[in-house]
């Protein structure tokens, strides 16, 4: 029976295939880490090459694990890791350096000139973001200028550019389709988010030709079909969205005042404001939530780069833990008065900061610290973090009332920290029953491109709660841990002092 629906969830630290059944539950899942790499101190890149290998393993294990063919999967969807650039040759679908992953911090001085020469005003109305090395108009630049070749290649068209799932289409469709998704598009810091169409403007003051630029479609429709000899049948592409607006759409956040937080390898919220940009005025992104028969659907969204990659490095980086839920048990045995505070800026702060100058900080240890105090800092500072975002969004969109947060990602598992985010904001955190909402999303769009899946509102009828987790009475309490956290804040800024 033809009805299965294929999820490509290719994300920072590894790509996944999620297959699921026609209904949207998950039948078997495929996971295969990739190398990062750092060349240099703020740099963050991927080898695409590992990015496509794990994918089409990830694919056919899945497959293989369901049984199944490619002939019974009616559609597949991509989700992608957002703003990581790849510039590619359109004869031999080769990359011409390795991908700038969006962690990615080698363009801050590039930035800095662009801010110094007031173009971040015409960026904020067009695009709804704040220049930044975060996105992708100046990795683009940055590899025109320093790989040997590329300029001249790029002006004679020979060269094509992509976010990860542009790639990947190029690739699944062997180089037939060179296509994004608006959610996609609206991170590149080229694309105006109200006219719907990559903007010269900002093309000539970036020094980005055309040519290199993806065709910019709906996140739900038409995006081709793989190579057959990929997994032994084509299969139809008809769905493309960006991690986190798949999230918003996995957690069928469609009315406006519906707010999300996936927490992954960083954590993103996203707050639903219809069918008209909110331009923020607390230092938050206007972006695209994701596109349907032509129309946006736009969000507020803030960007918290490190979230999960935190409790990785008290595992690699400082060898604390031996395995990720231990920091909820070290959490759990802390002192909770301890007064230790951890800032993860270690590519910077994100939203509302936007300070990429910023590196991390653990302030506040006494004699009596130690690692459960540590732990407990590190779990603490995503629900500061988080409260910073739901602070923001609050004031910037003021239509609805408190809404209820619902959150996924691999951090959500963690009962102590989602209750301790509830307890911070003041307000309820639901967690959803099927916390693979990013590759639901995904899964989601194609089948409603396909025909499988029931349009918005039916499907939102569907979204099922595991847990509610409801904000406890902290009072003074969490007035004082909130001072503490802007005091730590304040210290990351001025180096320590």
């Amino acid at each position: 029976m033809i009805g299965h629906l294929l999820a490509i969830d290719q994300g920072t630290t590894s790509s996944r295939a999620i297959l699921f059944s026609s209904k949207l539950d998950v039948v078997a899942i495929a996971q295969k880490e990739f190398t990062q790499h750092f060349p240099e101190s703020g740099w963050v890149e991927h080898d695409p090459e590992d990015i496509w290998a794990t994918t089409i393993a990830v694919v056919n294990e899945v497959l293989a694990r369901a049984d199944i063919s490619a002939r019974s999967v009616a559609a597949l969807g991509i989700t992608n890791q957002r703003e990581t650039t790849v510039v590619w040759n359109r004869k031999t679908g080769k990359a011409i350096h390795n991908a700038i992953v969006w962690q990615d911090r080698r363009t801050a001085d590039m930035c800095a000139q662009l801010r110094k020469d007031g173009l971040e005003p015409e960026v904020q109305t067009k695009t709804g973001l704040i220049i930044d090395p975060y996105f992708s108009a100046t990795k683009i630049a940055w590899i025109l200028e320093n790989v040997e070749g590329a300029r001249a290649a790029a002006e004679k068209g020979e060269l094509a550019f992509g976010t990860v799932d542009s790639f990947l289409l190029w690739r699944l469709t062997g180089g037939k389709v060179h296509a994004t998704d608006a959610t996609n598009a609206a991170r590149t810091m080229l694309y105006d988010i109200g006219k719907g169409k990559w903007d010269a403007d900002l093309m000539k003051a970036l020094g980005v030709p055309a040519s290199l630029l993806p065709e910019v479609r709906d996140s739900s429709g038409d995006f081709g079909q793989t190579e057959s000899h990929l997994f032994g049948s084509a299969v139809r592409i008809a769905g493309i969205a960006g991690d986190q607006q798949a999230a918003t759409v996995g957690q069928a956040c469609f009315e406006p005042g519906m707010m999300k937080v996936t927490y992954g390898t960083g954590a993103f919220a996203l707050l639903n404001v219809g069918d008209k940009p909110v331009a923020s005025k607390n230092r938050l992104l206007t972006t695209i939530a994701y596109q349907l028969h032509g129309k946006p659907t736009y969000a507020l969204e803030g960007a918290i780069f490190v979230a999960g990659s935190a409790v990785q490095w008290l595992r690699d980086g400082l060898k604390m833990i031996r395995a990720a839920p231990e920091t909820q048990e070290l959490a759990a045995q802390a002192d909770p008065d301890s007064g230790v505070f951890f800032v993860p800026a270690f590519t910077g702060l994100g939203a509302p900061y936007w300070d990429p100058t910023a590196r991390g900080l653990i302030c506040g240890l006494s004699r009596g610290t130690g690692r459960a105090e540590i732990a407990r800092a590190v779990l603490e500072s995503m629900a500061y973090q988080t409260n910073d975002l739901y602070e923001a969004m609050r004031a910037d969109w003021t239509e609805g009332s408190k809404t209820v947060l619902r959150v996924d990602g691999g951090m959500v598992r963690d009962s102590w920290t989602m209750q301790f985010v509830a307890d911070i904001l003041g307000a309820p955190v639901d967690r959803p029953k099927i916390t693979e909402t990013t590759a639901l999303g995904a899964a989601w769009l194609a089948g409603y491109a396909s025909g499988v899946c029931p349009p918005p509102a039916e499907f939102a009828k569907a979204w099922k709660l595991e847990r509610r987790f409801e904000p406890g009475h902290l009072g003074e309490v969490r007035e004082h841990k909130l001072a503490g956290w802007q005091d730590a804040i304040a210290r990351t800024r001025t180096g320590g002092a």
